[in-house]
């Protein structure tokens, strides 16, 4: 286990244990850090009116993205896990595909897709189901797409990961007492498989509201997400204090998502023995 431990230890517990320290500090005169002034001032600008709004905000538009993450990735998820087993290899390659091209280039391509001359707009013209082209980029529609593209794999593989190891036992008890196929997925199988829905929203809304790429490129600059923020705070205001406490919220926040995922796969195990 060294190995795994000290990579871990290296690239998460020291910088975290950093971000904790520099909260604790203020902005020097010309950036970075004053190390001779302890303050406490930064975690109380972090709760001013102005950030909590960016942080609600940044909580909808990915709460959003994870709601339409999980609509689209459960039914692939099933779909997948109901395949013969020869093909859902192959699916689940499908699935991961995107994953093989970068990121920035798959946030770009929306843009092409996307704008007043792209693609979208021009067949839909084209078909007359529309006089002028739609406002779809630059919105915060454009960033909840982007999101939801490209964080829905991580949806199906822990979906799937959970409807595999459901025993198809339970499926055929409920069918046998005279439920519906309807019955048996509302009350079987989705609770049985509720640590990797939990699995699968965690990722999605942790990964969104900390994205800075998505809403600079398919938001135009007009949505200030946490990401951005704390970007702006490193790179651009040189605030390395304020920017390390808006981490720490964030990495709070993720901490607070890691332990209700992790009581809800414990109790979804519990369900299964019992």
């Amino acid at each position: 286990m060294a190995p795994g431990l000290l990579w871990l230890g290296v690239l998460m517990v020291v910088p975290c244990l950093l971000i904790l320290v520099l909260m604790f500090y203020e902005r020097g005169i010309y950036g970075g850090i004053d190390w001779n002034v302890v303050t406490t001032e930064n975690i109380r600008r972090a709760f001013d009116p102005l950030y909590l709004t960016i942080f609600f905000d940044s909580a909808q538009i990915a709460g959003l993205a994870t709601i339409f993450a999980l609509l689209i990735g459960y039914p692939a998820a099933y779909a997948i896990s109901k395949a013969p087993a020869e093909r859902q290899t192959a699916l689940l390659f499908l699935a991961i595909l995107p994953f093989w091209t970068n990121y920035l280039i798959r946030t770009y391509a929306w843009i092409v897709l996307l704008n007043p001359a792209g693609l979208i707009n021009n067949l839909l013209v084209g078909l007359g189901l529309i006089s002028a082209p739609l406002p779809i980029l630059y919105n915060e529609f454009a960033v909840i797409l982007g999101l939801v593209y490209n964080y829905t794999p991580f949806v199906i593989l822990a979906i799937y990961s959970a409807l595999q190891k459901l025993d198809p036992a339970y499926a055929e008890a409920s069918r046998d007492l005279g439920a519906s196929a309807m019955t048996t997925f509302w009350r079987v199988t989705l609770p049985l498989t509720a640590s990797g829905v939990a699995a699968g929203a965690v990722f999605v809304f942790v990964l969104s509201i900390g994205n800075f790429v998505t809403p600079d490129l398919l938001g135009g600059g007009k949505f200030q997400m946490v990401g951005n923020l704390i970007y702006d705070q490193f790179l651009s205001a040189r605030d390395w204090p304020f920017g390390a406490t808006l981490s720490a919220l964030l990495i709070a926040i993720m901490m607070i998502l890691l332990f209700v995922q992790a009581l809800t796969a414990s109790r979804a195990r519990g369900d299964q023995h019992a």
